[in-house]
């Protein structure tokens, strides 16, 4: 993985992961030990959806460049469907509580979003290709 994408991938994982950690503290005084566990499970899936389809979407860019925004909106709202139906799935469990679940679930995702725009704002990307500076004679 490149230096700019590995950038990118923390950028956006490390604000997560901290909204993650406040939600588990939050959810365990809140809700009690199954409040925690709800919110770590929640900031788990999260990590785990957000960041495959960040690696999968900077190999598109890579390889196939022009595929790149399609797959970006297509890519985003599979995550988001797939995280509709796991909540659904998960609605009646008791291993956990599903309310820091749910809550955790959308706080980490609002994060993450939020994180990975800036930090594809504040990377310095090129849009031009030094290599192919024109017709070579």
């Amino acid at each position: 993985m490149p230096s700019n994408d590995a950038r990118i991938l923390l950028r956006t994982a490390v604000p997560t992961a901290a909204a993650g950690i406040i939600a588990t503290v939050v959810s365990g005084v809140l809700a009690g030990g199954k409040g925690a566990i709800g919110a770590v499970i929640g900031t788990l899936v999260v990590l785990l959806f957000m960041g495959i389809g960040q690696v999968v979407l900077q190999r598109t860019a890579k390889k196939l460049p022009h595929l790149f925004q399609a797959m970006g909106l297509m890519l985003y709202t599979a995550q988001l469907l797939v995280l509709f139906i796991f909540l659904a799935l998960l609605k009646g469990t008791t291993a956990f509580n599903f309310k820091a679940f749910a809550f955790t679930l959308l706080a980490t995702t609002i994060v993450w979003v939020a994180a990975q725009a800036r930090a594809y704002m504040k990377a310095k990307i090129t849009y031009v290709d030094p290599d192919n500076s024109g017709p070579k004679p």
